[in-house]
């Protein structure tokens, strides 16, 4: 069986083509270094070394034997450290959930925040709207997401990291577009609007029905997805509300305006409540035993829960 001693005394002989400079070399006496040789050449079965009192010679397959024995080491010596760097967190993989919209407002400056911080850990990238990351993360699927609240999983911790104000999207040369003005729920008395599934697409559904609330109109299509809803405004078929960044969705037909504090409940009283409703949270297993997801998480920034927020936890 070859051991790293015998790797280590072919590749200083090998390079010194001298047993007296190798043993130096080594800290050892020159006998114990030539029974690792001579056991290192019984293993793989063939003379590496061609010696005599007077020099030492490598045989054609000790030149080739001395070009693997070489990376054998290197690899030890880098396998120690990194073994040591993905233990501190340094190191290593984490498989990170994202929604479409997170992808436009977060993803990309954490992605190059990662590969200039900590350019060994590799991210793995899965996209799925927040009850699938939810889901993954309970499979043990994902070690990271980035979704919308609430988050009824004792088990997961979460904080914000991003928010942004929530806008309305209207047809190219809607009536709504030519205000000149934030929008109020008022003006949205009778319209058809494109809302979100209760269920699939909770935050949403209830950021709409708090920012609408005392307004009458009429629910056209309840939707799962932000991309969804603004297709369909483009086609026609309503007005939907949306958070500011779906603006970078690009899509052609429509029209985004702003609301009446941001978006915020238009009942809150207090004139300093954010005007930037809509909030993106980073999501994770507090179990979780990738050290590497902990050194993300110190990237990633913690804007604290607003009272908006709040409101809409059960």
């Amino acid at each position: 069986m070859l051991t790293l001693d015998q790797i280590r005394a072919f590749v200083a002989v090998a390079e010194e083509l001298h047993f007296g400079r190798a043993a130096d070399r080594l800290r050892m006496t020159q006998p114990p270094l030539s029974r690792h040789i001579q056991k290192l050449e019984r293993v793989v079965g063939v003379t590496l070394l061609e010696r005599d009192n007077r020099r030492v010679v490598l045989t054609d397959a000790g030149r080739s034997f001395l070009d693997d024995a070489r990376r054998m080491l290197t690899l030890v010596d880098t396998a120690g450290d990194r073994a040591r760097r993905i233990a501190s967190g340094a190191a290593g993989t984490v498989r990170l959930g994202f929604t479409a919209v997170s992808a436009i407002s977060m993803l990309g400056a954490l992605l190059r925040r990662l590969s200039e911080q900590l350019p060994e850990i590799d991210v793995i990238l899965h996209e799925r709207v927040t009850a699938g990351q939810v889901d993954g993360l309970l499979r043990g699927e994902l070690d990271l997401g980035l979704a919308r609240p609430p988050f009824d999983i004792a088990t997961l911790d979460s904080r914000v990291v991003f928010r942004e104000p929530l806008c309305a999207v209207v047809p190219i040369g809607h009536p709504l577009a030519g205000l000149g003005r934030p929008l109020v729920p008022d003006d949205f008395d009778g319209l058809p609007v494109i809302s979100y599934n209760p269920v699939q697409s909770r935050y949403f559904h209830e950021l709409t029905v708090h920012f609408l609330t005392n307004a009458h109109p009429r629910i056209e299509q309840q939707v799962h997805q932000i991309l969804t809803a603004v297709l369909l405004v483009a086609a026609g078929r309503g007005v939907a509300l949306a958070p500011a960044s779906a603006r970078s969705l690009g899509v052609d037909g429509v029209t985004f305006c702003d609301l009446a504090r941001g978006g915020g409940d238009p009942l809150e009283s207090d004139e300093s409540a954010t005007g930037e409703p809509v909030e993106l949270h980073v999501i994770w297993d507090r179990d979780s035993t990738n050290p590497a997801l902990w050194r993300v998480l110190e990237l990633l920034p913690d804007l604290g829960a607003a009272p908006q927020e709040r409101s809409l936890m059960p």
